[in-house]
């Protein structure tokens, strides 16, 4: 068994096991989001953010209600917004 079989890198944060190395050109945004408690909270806003065209991660921690989202250029908040809204929570704005 490998010594390190976790989807989890070192620092924290999760993957889906694809591609970890960082894009040249990618933008980092950290969004604040109401109302996420839990683990399915973070699932939940990860996931309808992560359909946004051109996004290639999310992180979302719900102790903190930060959500960190990199994609291949600068999103649309509207876009951002709307995926939140449609997981069921808020977003207040960029962090």
């Amino acid at each position: 068994m490998a010594e390190n079989s976790s989807c989890c890198t070192p620092e924290g944060s999760c993957n889906s096991g694809g591609d970890t190395a960082v894009q040249v050109g990618a933008v980092t945004t950290t969004y604040k989001v109401t109302g996420m408690t839990c683990g399915h909270c973070e699932g939940a806003v990860s996931s309808e953010i992560g359909e946004i065209a051109g996004v290639s991660s999310v992180q979302a921690v719900a102790a903190t209600g930060l959500v960190t989202v990199t994609s291949q250029a600068p999103l649309d908040e509207a876009a951002v917004r709307a995926a939140v809204d449609e997981a069921g929570y808020e977003l207040v704005g960029r962090a």
